[in-house]
């Protein structure tokens, strides 16, 4: 199904990589769910996961949250088709344990978004699955 599009190009790129991303880095729960509808589902491709909905997303991330020290998300490459409301992103995921060791992913994001919220979620990772 498609929806109709609500953002513009800049408004996209200003959601994944800033509103939704600099959430998930800080760490701010409310913040990250809000970027999702109740119904939403995000799926990391690379593992065959899917989480449905908003109790499972926030589960997901309760797991990552807690899993790592610091989360950075940087060096963003988007592709955006505004027409249909959709977004693209490769890019890097520094993740920094307890003990200071680093795991660095790139990743891909591709993101379907309705009202201006994130309906489909589906993620691209180079390595282990840390949103399980």
């Amino acid at each position: 199904m498609q929806y109709a599009p609500t953002l513009s190009r800049d408004e996209l790129i200003t959601f994944a990589t800033q509103t939704y991303f600099a959430s998930v880095d800080a760490k701010d729960m409310a913040a990250t769910l809000a970027c999702f509808h109740d119904e939403a589902l995000f799926t990391v491709q690379t593992s065959f996961t899917t989480h449905a909905g908003k109790a499972e997303i926030e589960r997901m991330f309760v797991d990552f949250f807690g899993a790592w020290e610091t989360i950075v998300h940087r060096d963003f490459t988007c592709t955006v088709d505004e027409t249909n409301g959709r977004i693209a992103a490769s890019f890097i995921a520094d993740l920094t344990a307890a003990d200071g060791s680093v795991t660095s992913l790139t990743n891909t994001n591709f993101w379907r978004l309705r009202d201006g919220r994130f309906q489909e979620v589906h993620v691209y990772m180079s390595g282990a699955n840390v949103l399980v």
